[in-house]
Formats: structure tokens, C-alpha cells, sequence
């Protein structure tokens, strides 16, 4: 070969070296078949499933943030339970122990006109008063026929040293269940100092002798009371 002939041949590219100018671009094939189909149902299934996975658990944080705002429902123990009570209607019956342990009930006064006096706690400075004023009138009473008695929470053993410290002569009822406070409308919400609570309501109720609701004082004032009383059983 002349030497012409080897750069000339040296010049040119070869075939199978030469890079193509025109070469489609390889394209990733489309898969179509039924593998690819079940695969994009399932990636979309599982995604609506996360979907709503999310939806359920926003839900549930909102409805968890509700209830921590939300007040709780008022239950029947933490309201006042006792009917509206009032006068002329028939007085709820009631049996409880009284200072000393004998029972005491509303049939032990048929026929007779009957005073109940609740107050909140045993030798607190109201109650005291209260107790000690119907005490100094027991015999007043007695003469207008009307028998009285003094019933709250405190225990037996409470109210038993609540009358021997203040020589009260007035039988004092243990009603630690608050059964008759609620009846006779004596158990209830409180407020002092802007608190407001559950506890006995100063009531006093006097029932004739036909056994019906005569009168009915709520929110006692002290001073004067149970003058105001045995005037109102002297006038049945």
C-alpha cells in the first residue's frame, strides 16, 4: 500500500467507532401490562389508606382537644338531687338516727306540727346561734304544739358533742347520705370568696299537722329566726 493510501485510510473513522449523529433517544419502555396495573392500584390504595389514617387521627386530636375544654356534664351527685319542694305539697318522708341512736322518722309526728331545721355543720358560729335559739324557745314550741328538730351532715358522734358542749335540748338528726337534705331541697350549690361548691342550704321547713309543707324559709338568716318560726307555727 502507498503511503497516500494509509493516511487517507488513517483519516477516515471507523464504522464501528464513529458515534451516530442521528441515533433515536432510548426511551424507557411503558409498562402495561397487568403487573403494572395491580402495582398502581395497590401504590394508590395504599395511599388513600394513609390518607385516611390521617383524617382519623386529626380528628381524634380535635375531638380530644373538645373534651379537655369542653365542662363536664353536670352528674346527678354533683347537682342538687331533692325536688323542688314547696308549700302545700305533702313532706317528703324520712327516717334517720338521731344523738343518742334512736331512730327518728316523720311518722313518729303525725298529727302534730313538725319544725326541721337544717344548717351546714355542727359547732360552727351560725349553727351554734341557730341550735341555741331553738333550744331557748323548746318550750314555747311544745305549748304551740309543734315538735323541732335539727338535721345535718356531721355524724352521729359529732352531733352528740355539738349538743353536749352547748347543752342544746333539741334532737339532732345525722343525715351523712344528705337523702333528706336533698328531699327537702336543703342540699345545693354554694359560693363564698367566688368559689362555688356543694353543701347544705340553711332551710328551715315547718309542716302542719295534715303533714303538708306550711312554710318554707331558704337562705336563713340567723338573728331572729327562730322567733319568726314559732310565731308562723303559732298562727297554723
Amino acid at each position: 500500500m502507498s503511503q497516500k493510501s494509509r493516511k487517507k485510510s488513517s483519516k477516515t473513522p471507523s464504522r464501528s467507532t464513529a458515534p451516530k449523529k442521528n441515533a433515536p433517544k432510548t426511551r424507557a419502555k411503558a409498562d402495561t401490562g397487568p403487573a403494572a396495573t395491580r402495582r398502581a392500584a395497590a401504590g394508590k390504595s395504599t395511599k388513600t389508606a394513609a390518607k385516611a389514617a390521617s383524617h382519623k387521627a386529626a380528628s381524634k386530636r380535635l375531638k380530644s382537644s373538645e373534651n379537655a375544654t369542653r365542662p363536664a356534664a353536670a352528674t346527678p351527685a354533683s347537682r342538687s338531687a331533692g325536688p323542688a319542694l314547696a308549700e302545700g305539697q305533702k313532706a317528703p318522708a324520712f327516717r334517720l338516727l338521731r344523738d343518742g341512736g334512736s331512730p327518728a322518722s316523720l311518722s313518729d309526728y303525725a298529727g302534730r306540727k313538725l319544725v326541721l331545721f337544717f344548717y351546714p355543720r355542727a359547732d360552727t358560729p351560725g349553727c351554734t346561734l341557730e341550735a341555741i335559739a331553738f333550744t331557748r324557745l323548746a318550750n314555747a314550741f311544745a305549748a304551740a304544739g309543734t315538735a323541732v328538730l335539727g338535721i345535718s351532715a356531721d355524724s352521729l358522734k359529732a352531733q352528740e358533742k355539738f349538743r353536749d358542749k352547748h347543752g342544746l335540748g333539741v334532737p339532732l338528726l345525722s343525715d351523712e347520705a344528705h337523702e333528706m337534705l336533698d328531699a327537702y331541697g336543703a342540699w345545693g350549690e354554694k359560693s363564698m370568696y367566688g368559689k362555688t361548691f356543694l353543701g347544705i342550704l340553711r332551710t328551715t321547713v315547718l309542716i302542719g299537722a295534715d303533714g303538708k309543707v306550711a312554710r318554707i324559709w331558704r337562705n336563713v338568716r340567723v338573728d331572729g329566726h327562730a322567733e319568726a318560726v314559732l310565731e308562723a307555727a303559732r298562727s297554723l
